[in-house]
């Protein structure tokens, strides 16, 4: 019986690398140093699914017999894309804005298999309403979490679901940036079940 393919994530983001580890499969993890922006016109789906791409097919000539998985996503509210605020004040206006809104994040994974080159990919889209903060929680919030890598400086797997209302997705763990439930039908159409 032929080993199963190698496995690696066209990322070395530590959230993405915790929730692949959940599937139980072993993983490589490379950095893709792909340019992460948008495109002018470009929608957020097509943006996160071009991104996701374009980094599992960065990784691919070091890894010609492997699976691999890229991802990305971008969040957005009310015609505004939110980055990574990379810093107190950058997430302090994100908050405040968000406050009392609904924000839309799409994550798309991708799974390219290099030694053909076929790609499977899917999006996968999360709405997430936020409550009405005070500028306290968010100086709390921020005191608390430190949410300076994460787009729109809410994470939800952390304390950051205290923000939060409401959550709507067909995949919970889209949100955090790695969407395990498509990722597991894009492996078995692979060949590479996650179980038997």
């Amino acid at each position: 019986m032929p080993s199963p393919r190698r496995l690696v994530l066209a990322s070395t983001s530590r959230y993405r690398a915790a929730l692949l580890q959940r599937l139980g499969i072993p993983f490589e993890q490379a950095a893709p140093g792909v340019e992460e922006t948008a495109r002018p016109g470009e929608s957020p789906s097509v943006t996160a699914t071009r991104l996701a791409i374009e980094k599992a097919r960065a990784v691919a000539p070091r890894f010609p017999d492997a699976l691999i998985v890229g991802s990305d996503q971008v969040a957005f509210c009310e015609g505004t894309v939110l980055g990574k605020p990379g810093g107190r004040e950058a997430a302090r206006r994100q908050l405040a804005f968000l406050s009392g809104k609904v924000a839309s994040f799409d994550t798309a994974v991708a799974l390219l298999d290099a030694s053909s080159g076929f790609v499977r990919s899917r999006v996968v889209g999360c709405r997430v309403a936020f409550r009405e903060l005070t500028p306290a929680q968010i100086e709390d919030y921020l005191d608390r979490e430190q949410p300076f890598d994460c787009a729109g400086s809410a994470k939800s797997e952390g304390l950051g679901i205290a923000l939060l209302a409401r959550i709507e997705t067909e995949d919970p763990t889209a949100l955090v940036g790695l969407p395990l439930i498509v990722l597991t039908d894009l492996l078995a159409q692979a060949g590479r079940p996650v179980l038997g």
